[in-house]
């Protein structure tokens, strides 16, 4: 009996590992691609909507290719909630970005190391109502409308390349699938097309950190509750809350805010280490028993 499970062990493995081939084999090339195609404009990626959602979708792609390859069906994704253990990730997934923005922000705006200014669309408007109403606005509608392509990128990320790191034995999987999920952005801040600052080095440096923290707090969500809608939403929910509100009411995030901002990337790293600690435990899908666990994303 345990050289038989040895050998299904074996076998999932170098599956795992020929899924994640092919997933790069398609995504590298084609992120390459549309990043080629937005680096050329020389413009930030904002004014780029089309191929920002693009890229955004490229993960869907490789995935749905090595799906197609390897004959793999697309039910371990997972598209379901996963009951009261899904519930309550979805619920963490949606707040999660709030009070990293109001700590990280609201310190910088308080303190002077960046100036709080609303958007010139809400300018006229009472201070402070304003705000709230973009706050409440992002986080809900503007959350629910991120998340269309938000959910490409996770649907490659955490639905397929997540659980074949895992599947394939890689140490720290939900690290390693963070750090490749930092670099694939590298190039546009590098750039200055995006989260740049006045100083994109270290703004890169400070997004590779947060990202790194965001994605280990993806991989308990997507791993414990074995769906990858909490992915999706915290996803959508950090572009438009971050980006939307807060970003949007900062008149130069400079090198504090933002996702490559140092008082961002401590705050979010503080409360992504509470979420992740323990031990926590893998599932492809729901309904399926544990496949192994996790302590702070280790295989």
């Amino acid at each position: 009996m345990a050289q038989r499970n040895g050998d299904v062990d074996a076998a999932r493995r170098a599956r795992a590992r020929k899924g994640l081939l092919v997933y790069f084999a398609v995504l590298v090339p084609l992120s390459a691609a549309v990043e080629g195609a937005m680096l050329s404009t020389g413009r930030p990626i904002g004014e780029s909507t089309l191929l920002v959602f693009l890229l955004m979708w490229s993960p869907a792609v490789a995935s749905a290719v090595a799906r197609l390859v390897l004959r793999e069906g697309i039910r371990d994704v997972s598209f379901r909630v996963g009951g009261r253990t899904g519930l309550a990730a979805l619920g963490l997934a949606w707040v999660y970005p709030l009070p990293v923005a109001l700590v990280a922000y609201g310190a910088a705006w308080g303190s002077g190391l960046a100036a709080f200014r609303l958007p010139s669309e809400l300018a006229g408007l009472p201070l402070g109502s304003p705000f709230l109403a973009l706050v409440l606005t992002m986080a809900t509608l503007g959350t629910l409308l991120s998340c269309l392509s938000a959910a490409g990128e996770e649907i490659g990320w955490r639905g397929y390349m997540l659980t074949r790191l895992v599947e394939a034995g890689v140490p720290q999987p939900a690290l390693l699938s963070g750090v490749l999920w930092a670099a694939w952005h590298l190039p546009l801040i590098l750039s200055g097309q995006y989260a740049a600052g006045p100083k994109p080095q270290l703004s890169a440096a400070a997004f590779v950190g947060t990202v790194v923290a965001i994605a280990w707090v993806m991989a308990r969500l997507r791993l414990e509750s074995g769906s990858v809608w909490p992915a999706v939403l915290l996803h959508g929910s950090w572009n438009a809350v971050v980006h939307g509100a807060f970003d949007a009411s900062t008149a130069e995030p400079g090198i504090w805010v933002g996702e490559g901002g140092l008082l961002v990337l401590l705050v979010n790293g503080a409360l992504a280490l509470l979420v992740v600690r323990g031990r926590w435990p893998f599932r492809r899908s729901p309904a399926e028993a544990p496949f192994g666990g996790h302590g702070t994303g280790a295989a």
